[in-house]
């Protein structure tokens, strides 16, 4: 394999000195002294730094526009994902990115809408929220005979020339989803149901075969039962929650693939099953709290979603600044938020939300020479 070409990065640790520092001085910004600008340039060349894309860019003045389409939601999942995504925009090394946020209502509404007007607004790079993988290869493959590389974030789009994709390891979320049920429901015999928004889906139809192959091999006790999609539809997952409690009086487990859970929390209180029920959910956000706190909820499986935005905005930066590179996949371990550990997560969700505003503050100010 080929020698990995030399970056800013590497010239600042040469040096000793500031990325910043470097940045300005290959770009002939003020605030470099004629030393140091000769040094940051001979090091350069001694590295065999070439100039990338980010350089062109700059020295253009044009402006380096990711455009980011995703999902409304029904709970923070997706504020979380478009947070960290803004917040490593923020910290990024070029001076003119701009993000701009194309958010579809609903699950699978939309989404070839804001393929196209990305495209045609010849946007330098996509973070997209593949619902319907299917419907988007042709597009994401547009995208791609137009040099716009398209990064998937949270589930992936297979054979359509994406970029990357940054998402939580699926597999190993719902094998430890049917490990955790087993064992808290302790040799008990009966059915467990499984909801998510789409089998079309590959996150949501990996976790639902990982649970299914566990279950099976741990805890052949249990009998799965066909999954339940209710397609982002707070009252359809509501509906068809209440209609399995009666079809199944056996049933004592439901695993919740999706953030989709308080209506799934809601038809087991209003059926009286909420303390028969061995309840795992997914993610954590302000109102699944009280029902993890009370142990109406076991356990859930926290996909972290700003981190897969800061990821996906990176793999995304990394590719253009470097002018090119392979497919990239990243796969997350998932976190189990339970009762026990609860408020150690809420603590960090708290740190992290604090610290992103002052960090783009400063960077801001510096930039404008207030700092």
């Amino acid at each position: 394999m080929g020698k990995r070409p030399a970056t800013l990065v590497d010239i600042a640790q040469a040096l000793g000195i500031s990325i910043g520092t470097v940045h300005r001085a290959l770009h002939d910004n003020p605030g470099v002294s004629p030393m140091t600008k000769a040094r940051v340039l001979q090091m350069a060349r001694n590295l065999g730094y070439r100039p990338n894309l980010a350089a062109r860019y700059l020295s253009s003045k044009k402006t380096f526009r990711i455009s980011v389409n995703t999902l409304k939601g029904t709970t923070s999942f997706w504020n979380e994902v478009r947070a960290g995504i803004s917040e490593e925009a923020s910290a990024a090394l070029l001076e003119n990115v701009k993000v701009e946020f194309r958010t579809s209502p609903r699950l699978g509404e939309g989404e070839e809408k804001d393929f196209a007007a990305a495209i045609h607004k010849k946007v330098n790079g996509i973070i997209t929220f593949p619902s319907r993988p299917r419907a988007l290869q042709s597009w994401i493959r547009r995208a791609s005979r137009a040099r716009i590389p398209v990064v998937c974030v949270a589930t992936d789009a297979p054979n359509s020339g994406r970029l990357g994709i940054v998402a939580i390891d699926t597999l190993a979320s719902g094998s430890i989803a049917a490990d955790l049920m087993g064992r808290f429901l302790g040799g008990r015999k009966g059915s467990v149901a499984i909801t998510l928004f789409d089998k079309a889906i590959t996150e949501h139809a990996e976790k639902c075969s990982a649970f299914e192959a566990t279950l099976r091999s741990f805890h052949p006790n249990l009998n799965l039962l066909d999954p339940i999609e209710d397609h982002d539809r707070e009252s359809e997952a509501y509906d068809k929650c209440r209609r399995l409690f009666k079809q199944h009086p056996d049933l004592v487990g439901i695993y919740v693939t999706t953030e989709a859970s308080i209506p799934v929390l809601k038809a087991a209180r209003d059926a009286n099953l909420s303390e028969r029920l061995t309840i795992i959910t997914t993610d954590l956000f302000p109102d699944l709290v009280p029902h993890i706190r009370s142990g109406v909820v076991a356990a859930s499986i926290y996909q972290r979603p700003r981190t897969q935005g800061r990821m996906a905005f990176r793999m995304l930066h990394g590719f253009l600044t470097e002018a090119g590179g392979a497919s990239h996949q990243i796969q997350l371990a998932p976190h189990v938020v339970m009762r026990g550990n609860l408020d150690f997560f809420l603590q960090r969700q708290s740190q992290e939300s604090d610290k992103s505003k002052p960090i783009a503050e400063r960077r801001r100010a510096t930039r404008r020479g207030l700092a």
